[in-house]
């Protein structure tokens, strides 16, 4: 998998159509969730995406901090089902991470997680903060990283 980034003004009108195409068949099909996924703050994200045979297969949108939370975070993080089990989400994590890290001088990400990605998440470093809580019905936690 070939990962990179960019900015939302440099994203082609394929690349974006791909991105929303890959987390309106995961978020809204596959989970069966029906909630506004253009939210009006993919315009403020560094987009970063997983490419496999010229196909985007992974996704991650990072925002600086004080842009999502007062923290930086990521988040929308996707993968397509058939490349799950081979490791591309934590592959798209690694690099997101970093990412950060360079461009915005922190370690410390916090991130609102689904709750059964909990253990996924803690192998990266993130520890759960809070409580569990309903989001567009599907619960998760807030989870930090420092």
């Amino acid at each position: 998998m070939r990962l990179t980034y960019k900015f939302f003004s440099e994203l082609t009108n394929q690349e974006l159509y791909e991105i929303l195409q890959l987390r309106s068949e995961v978020f809204v099909v596959e989970q069966n969730c029906i909630y506004q996924d253009i939210d009006g703050k993919d315009e403020k994200a560094i987009h970063v995406f997983g490419i496999v045979k010229n196909k985007i297969i992974a996704y991650t949108r990072c925002f600086q901090p004080g842009e999502y939370f007062k923290e930086a975070s990521i988040g929308r993080v996707v993968v397509k089902k058939k490349d799950r089990k081979l490791k591309r989400g934590h592959q798209i994590m690694i690099y997101s991470i970093e990412l950060i890290e360079k461009n915005y001088h922190t370690k410390t990400i916090l991130i609102s997680a689904q709750s059964h990605l909990k253990k996924f998440y803690n192998n990266l470093g993130f520890y759960s903060v809070g409580i569990e809580y309903l989001e567009d019905g599907i619960p998760h936690i807030e989870m930090i990283k420092k």
